[in-house]
């Protein structure tokens, strides 16, 4: 019988819990980030371009480009490789700059 990490650890991971991304519910583990949680889902695409309007998600997976922006809990440019899951977060496409006007200048 094969064992897993886990089970060679005595690991006793918590339970899954659910996100959502655009009102669908997603199943996430613990210790996942959200575009981790996202992929798992089969979800690839959480982000438009600037110019264009082209699906981006997950490029380097380790926050070096900027292509896995997504708007978390109402809060547009955050990198999704890099937040941490957590239950109850709201994960919604995010289109072009993130915000509601287009004169906003990102710096």
């Amino acid at each position: 019988m094969a064992r897993t990490p886990a089970d060679l650890v005595g690991a006793q991971p918590d339970p899954p819990f659910e996100i959502t991304f655009d009102g669908r519910r997603v199943t996430a583990q613990p210790g996942q980030s959200v575009a981790a949680a996202l992929w798992a889902a089969g979800i690839l695409a959480w982000r438009t371009t600037r110019v264009g309007g082209r699906p981006r998600g997950a490029f380097c997976g380790i926050g070096q480009c900027f292509d896995c922006l997504a708007t978390i809990n109402e809060q547009p440019n955050r990198r999704a490789c890099l937040v941490p899951a957590r239950p109850g977060d709201t994960i919604t496409t995010q289109k072009g700059h993130g915000h509601d006007r287009p004169s906003v200048r990102i710096v």
